[in-house]
């Protein structure tokens, strides 16, 4: 499904970016790094802190491309998005965050203890390589929306 199909389901609105957002957006996704790392967090909060990490990087995507997600799934759209954004190359990659959100919802909501410590060491290395993924398509596609203090990584 296209980007202007989810755009006619209701799927997904217009949406206007600035710098300061991203650079916002940014912030998030290293703090969230940062903070999965916390030595005697457990393996759900890990994995719940850096499934948050990977759901703003996308969403910088979809930013960047003038939209915004709306009604119910919005994470789920988020990936399907990231799909269209980014193509065929990183499909594997939105399905595998998609699988993450699914456990992360088991985990948040249901059945804690479920998530094992190597799964979330697992997507904590896939968010910082996903981190580079996003930095490096913002300077591509997006450089005036990147912060001064990325250009230069």
């Amino acid at each position: 499904m296209s980007l202007k199909e989810l755009l006619n389901q209701d799927k997904l609105k217009p949406h206007r970016t600035s710098r300061e957002e991203i650079a916002n957006l940014l912030k998030l996704v290293k703090r969230d790094i940062k903070d999965a790392k916390v030595s005697g967090l457990s393996s759900d909060r890990k994995f719940a802190t850096a499934y948050n990490a990977v759901l703003q990087s996308a969403t910088i995507f979809l930013y960047c491309e003038g939209y915004r997600t709306s009604g119910m799934g919005r994470h789920f759209i988020v990936f399907e998005a990231m799909k269209k954004i980014l193509g065929k190359e990183y499909f594997e990659l939105a399905d595998y965050f998609d699988s993450c959100r699914s456990q992360r919802n088991v985990t948040d909501y249901s059945y804690p203890g479920e998530i094992s410590e190597a799964e979330a060491i697992e997507l904590i290395q896939e968010t910082e390589n996903f981190l580079k993924v996003v930095l490096h398509w913002l300077k591509t596609n997006h450089p005036n929306l990147l912060a001064s203090d990325y250009t230069n990584k």
